[in-house]
């Protein structure tokens, strides 16, 4: 186990993740968050929803961190990322808006 410093609410939404959570990963999101998946970008829980089924919870997607940096509002995560759908070293960057999270950009970490 990693003793890694990751801020809230970045580590609790990783938590939220590796248990495949669907409303929690969903509620982790301000109304209208964004999720930037290596330049797709999905706007609004309906769209992120219609994605995080295939691609990221539905796809039971786990996330071990290995680095983290915190810059103002933003962390970022980068660590190994397993899943049916997409594997492989990958960056979570997280920008912050009060206790949601407003946008998440997905790439090679």
């Amino acid at each position: 186990m990693s003793d890694l410093q990751i801020p809230e609410p970045g580590a609790g939404f990783i938590d939220t993740v590796n248990a495949h959570d669907e409303q929690g990963f969903l509620d982790a999101f301000t109304t209208d968050g964004t999720v930037d998946d290596w330049g797709r970008e999905f706007n609004g829980r309906e769209a992120i929803k219609a994605w995080s089924d295939k691609e990221f919870i539905g796809a039971t997607g786990t996330l071990t961190p290995e680095e983290v940096t915190v810059n103002g509002d933003e962390v970022t995560v980068i660590g190994d990322w397993r899943s049916t759908h997409a594997n492989g070293r990958s960056s979570f960057a997280f920008a912050v808006d009060g206790n949601k999270l407003s946008r998440m950009t997905i790439r090679e970490g």
